[in-house]
């Protein structure tokens, strides 16, 4: 995580003593250290900060020919660097893979989870992807009706995305009779709904319910009490009675129980980020994650490349929370799945958002909170400050990350000025976001992906973007780029219906 104290310039990270190699040609960048069998995107994001080997050193420099991108590993021979003395076997295989892969078609999802939590692993992380299921290709019926309560897919995705949440945390829910997102009336509502309702979404139980005044003419009023999804237990109306509509929150989030803090980019302190985790595999940080519920991580879906198998395997992961260094580790949580996002896209780094869901819920305190999702319709304008935190790499050229978790706050970008020609040149798309300064040296940096971009409002912080790429760190005119959680907010729902405890 590049930082920068507001009275002084940008430090020289990328100071000409830095530069070994040749010059480069505009919008490219050496990677260092690729392992074999790993497949390099053709578009640039932080790359994971994977552990080096502990046999065989020689490996972490890797006969893959450097992938032109516009950032990456900066002098780093870390990256993604060795896995095991066994990979050097493999490498000519992973050299055909990344070929086949690097021209062909956009990457599969990936939904590996531990089937028995009991088995002896030690091993035999390969042996688990003979005949796992990929969860995320549903098969469905040929007379399948979205959102009218009848589950007519394999894993329901028919029924997934009929649920949303507008300001003021305002219920929408989208049925058959309608096909429109509309508000839901507040007559006949209580807490018993609150919580299935909650309970369906994959949150276990509701946080608080109230009435909200809406101007909407149309609504959906409640018709009868079941077990079946809210988009069975309500009727299109004209009008809800004084226009009162429900208002649901299924977790408290956002909550920062410590706010004092040092502007332009400094250590964090204890409870500062609650939300913030650190994924470590094999033993060692590689990215950052974000809670959201006691059940469910947002991280990035380019933290588990394809063409490392063992990126993919639940049992190789510990996530860690409440933490403020490397050094001082507490108990870990464990994972039960790995979801990558099946329209993330390695080529263009849209869409890079995954998700992992754990094998206990998180008993949440002063140190450990969820971060809130945003509104379908939340927007962060122009200018509006907010943070970002990880565990990232503080001085670009030193290859290893910060033993301490950094925080710094960056400016959101518009997609406007960030795709203008002398910053990205229409590299951001819709799902992405920028934050940053484009005077350089604010920014997040490889080791931060996966990581959270938050903006207060109000009394709470939501999460408004996950950590993905950007060229150089901190560097002038390339700012920092993240996931737009907005936009990725039906993936998410979806999963997380879908995986719920």
């Amino acid at each position: 995580m590049a930082k920068i104290d507001p009275e002084t310039p940008p430090p020289p990270y990328y100071s000409v003593a830095v530069h070994t190699q040749p010059p480069l040609k505009p919008y490219e960048e050496v990677v260092y250290g690729l392992g074999p069998g790993v497949i390099p995107p053709a578009h640039p994001h932080y790359i994971p900060q994977y552990p080096p080997p502990v046999v065989a050193p020689q490996v972490t420099q890797s006969s893959i020919p450097p992938s032109k991108r516009k950032r990456c590993c900066q002098n780093n021979a870390q990256c993604y660097g060795g896995w095991g003395s066994a990979l050097l076997v493999l490498g000519l295989l992973g050299l055909a893979i990344w070929l086949g892969v690097r021209y062909g078609t956009r990457l599969a999802t990936h939904a590996i989870h531990d089937e028995d939590d009991d088995d002896d692993d030690s091993g035999r992380d390969n042996d688990r992807y003979e005949n796992l299921p990929l969860p995320s290709f549903d098969t469905c019926s040929n007379n399948t009706i979205q959102c009218d309560a009848i589950r007519d897919c394999r894993l329901g995705a028919d029924e997934a995305n009929c649920v949303r949440f507008g300001a003021n945390n305002g219920l929408q829910v989208r049925t058959s009779q309608d096909g429109r997102f509309l508000p839901v009336c507040y007559r006949g509502w209580d807490q018993s709904y609150a919580n299935q309702l909650c309970a369906q979404l994959g949150f276990r139980k509701s946080y608080v319910t109230k009435a909200i005044q809406s101007p909407e003419s149309v609504a959906l009023t409640l018709i009868s009490r079941s077990s079946s999804p809210i988009q069975g237990l309500v009727n299109v109306s004209s009008s809800c009675p004084n226009q009162e509509t429900v208002s649901l929150q299924c977790v408290d989030c956002g909550r920062q129980p410590s706010t004092s803090r040092i502007i332009g980019g400094s250590m964090a302190k204890t409870g500062q980020w609650p939300w913030q985790l650190s994924l470590h595999f094999k033993g060692s940080h590689v990215c950052g994650g974000v809670l959201i519920s006691p059940d469910f991580v947002l991280t990035a879906a380019h933290c588990f490349p394809s063409g490392n198998k063992a990126a993919l395997v639940p049992d190789n992961w510990k996530v860690y929370g409440g933490l403020l260094s490397l050094n001082n580790l507490p108990q870990p949580y464990l994972v039960k799945k790995i979801l990558v996002n099946e329209n993330y896209s390695s080529k263009t780094n849209d869409q890079d958002v995954a998700l992992l869901v754990l094998k206990s819920p998180v008993v949440f305190n002063d140190k450990v909170q969820p971060a809130c999702l945003p509104t379908y319709d939340q927007r962060f304008a122009h200018g509006t400050h907010c943070w970002t935190s990880g565990f990232g790499m503080t001085d670009p050229g030193s290859g290893t990350v910060s033993r301490d978790l950094m925080e710094v706050t960056v400016d959101i970008i518009d997609s406007q000025v960030c795709n203008g020609r002398s910053v990205y040149g229409n590299a951001v798309t819709k799902n992405m976001i920028c934050a940053g300064d484009l005077e350089g040296g604010k920014d997040s940096c490889q080791g931060d992906s996966g990581g959270p971009l938050v903006c207060q409002g109000d009394s709470r912080w939501f999460l408004a973007g996950i950590t993905s790429w950007g060229a150089g760190c901190g560097d002038r005119n390339k700012p920092g780029v993240y996931t737009r959680v907005s936009s990725v907010l039906p993936w998410i729902y979806s999963s997380i219906q879908q995986e719920r405890p």
